[in-house]
């Protein structure tokens, strides 16, 4: 019998909020996170906004010591963790620390550590660098981080797949539970990639909007006038657990999945398959392994990602995928207010679907102003909206043709 797991913790360092209440409140009252850039100086760049994350303080989850030691990404990712264990009241002791593991994915890793270092190289020579360089900016350093500090010694591990890093991280973990190789998993994914090279790098290849001059209107996703992303960070960790470990403990279950897909384009480095081919047979993968019909989804959380050929290829994946049905999903985007979290975004956008299913809200796709005929459905535009979703989907797709889409359920103890 195939093992029923849930998902008992849940927490979030996002441009909208630096915990699930906050992160919540902000996405269903349809704020923008996106603001002029802080981090650096943005005079010669064309693009100048970003949804970046503020207030974080670090020391509120290490000693700032160890801080230092740890790249922003990092930071995020032990903040993300500390918030879901404290939730789930998962306690890791000698007698279960080797059925707990770690998978925490991210798509770029530690840039900010890897820069720096590069700059006191050029300006003050190689001896000046940090001996802890290398392992502070491999992107597997916050699944060790994390289990090197919690004691977790299951399964451990990282996906590197770009904007699908952080699904990525979320569907490997729910199968590890199911083939029985641990009890419970730390999972989800973390970023932090505004920086001058990244953001050059998006804005010479035309993936990043140019809408400066109003930037909580920038990121508008499946609006005719979208004109690409916004660049976000943060991160998104949950815990996952086997639904008997989870009852005989006594812990209060926030919801279920049920269904993973994934797949590849095979078709281009940055652009989505024509016609969503790949990303619709992710999301045919989901359903299977869920065994559930297409009509028995109730709201898709978008990648959205407000790029023209994404959010025009995703739109034709759903209706490859749900036919008729598709005209009676719900579809929202919440990178309208978030930006775009890259690896992180995968697990932000996991927690935001598993809050519409516990509180029967389903956050807009805010900036939707002026429809665009070739996306034609229901975006759940500009206002939260109240909704019986009992089955929900989250989609995520990563440069390199990497797709990936989870479907989660209301949790009823006989489903």
């Amino acid at each position: 019998m195939t093992q029923r797991v849930v998902i008992t913790g849940a927490g979030v360092v996002t441009p909208v909020g630096n915990d699930v209440e906050t992160f919540w409140a902000n996405l269903t009252a349809g704020k923008s996170g996106v603001s002029y850039i802080q981090a650096f100086d943005v005079t010669d760049y064309p693009v100048k906004i970003a949804a970046e994350v503020r207030d974080f303080d670090p020391g509120l989850y290490m000693d700032h010591k160890e801080a230092r030691r740890l790249d922003r990404f990092t930071q995020f990712s032990i903040a993300a963790t500390a918030q879901a264990i404290a939730q789930s009241g998962l306690q890791i002791t000698e007698d279960n620390a080797h059925r707990v593991g770690v998978y925490i994915g991210s798509g770029i890793g530690g840039i900010h550590t890897l820069l720096e270092n590069y700059r006191v190289l050029m300006e003050r020579g190689p001896r000046r660098v940090s001996p802890f360089v290398v392992p502070m900016m491999i992107p597997n350093i916050a699944s060790g981080q994390v289990s090197i500090l919690y004691g977790a010694q299951g399964p451990n591990s990282t996906s590197v797949t770009a904007c699908a890093s952080g699904a990525h991280a979320i569907g490997d973990a729910f199968k590890l539970i199911q083939r029985g190789a641990a009890d419970v998993m730390i999972a989800g994914g973390a970023e932090a990639a505004i920086v001058d090279i990244a953001l050059a790098g998006f804005s010479n290849a035309k993936a990043l909007s140019t809408r400066n001059d109003e930037p909580e209107r920038a990121s508008r996703p499946f609006d005719a006038n979208r004109d690409g992303f916004v660049m976000g960070e943060g991160a998104g960790v949950v815990v996952m657990e086997r639904l008997d470990h989870a009852l005989a403990r006594g812990a209060t279950i926030l919801a279920e999945i049920i269904g993973y897909g994934l797949t590849g384009d095979a078709h281009h480095i940055t652009a989505p398959a024509p016609e969503g081919r790949g990303a619709s047979m992710a999301m045919n993968q989901a359903l299977a392994d869920a065994n559930l019909a297409p009509e028995d989804v109730d709201y898709i959380n978008a990648h959205g990602t407000s790029t023209d050929l994404n959010d025009q290829f995703e739109t034709m994946a759903v209706k490859k995928t749900f036919g008729e049905h598709a005209y009676r999903l719900a579809i929202s985007s919440i990178k309208s207010m978030t930006g775009h979290l890259l690896g992180a975004a995968g697990g932000v956008e996991a927690i935001a679907t598993i809050r519409t299913l516990q509180t029967g809200v389903i956050p807009p796709t805010i900036n939707y102003e002026t429809p665009d005929p070739d996306c034609d459905l229901d975006y759940v535009p500009n206002v939260a909206r109240k909704a019986d979703v009992k089955v929900a989907m989250s989609n995520s797709f990563g440069f390199g043709g990497h797709n990936a889409s989870l479907i989660f359920r209301r949790y009823e103890p006989k489903a």
